[in-house]
């Protein structure tokens, strides 16, 4: 996702004064800018950088929604707002069996090992960003058995 793309949404949900839209997606221009900074590239942040910083941040909303008292529904909404605009920027992950077909066509070797840790450790290299961690870590421990 650009940063372009996200400041255009941004300035769309304030012309039409859709308050919790702007805020959602302004916390996500500020985090993504934060990272550009932080890593350097404040002028033109690469799209990696920013589907990094936005699934961060959705992962974030999401922890909160697990950790919000029930009985505080009011906080609850707004997470749950929160989280469905920030899902709509997320960037597409692959699926289990698209990550179980990854590895065996380009990590066959790695997976000959055995050493789960090696096999993480290289192939998080290769697929941070696209696929989930626990996605990964699934189909990496079923290719093992």
């Amino acid at each position: 996702m650009k940063l372009e793309v996200l400041q255009k949404e941004m300035i769309a949900a304030m012309k039409a004064k859709d308050k919790p839209r702007k805020e959602s997606i302004s916390a996500l221009v500020s985090a993504v800018k934060k990272a550009g900074i932080d890593g350097g590239c404040r002028d033109d942040i690469p799209e990696e950088l920013a589907d990094q910083v936005i699934l961060k941040e959705i992962k974030t909303v999401k922890e909160q929604i697990d950790a919000c008292p029930a009985e505080r529904t009011d906080l609850l909404e707004e997470y749950k707002a929160r989280y469905a605009v920030m899902s709509e920027f997320a960037p597409k992950l692959l699926s289990s069996d698209e990550v179980r077909e990854l590895l065996s066509a380009k990590f066959a070797e790695v997976l000959a090992t055995k050493n789960k840790g090696m096999i993480m450790k290289t192939v998080m290299a290769e697929l941070k960003g696209k696929a989930d961690g626990k996605v990964i870590s699934e189909a990496v421990a079923e290719l093992l058995k």
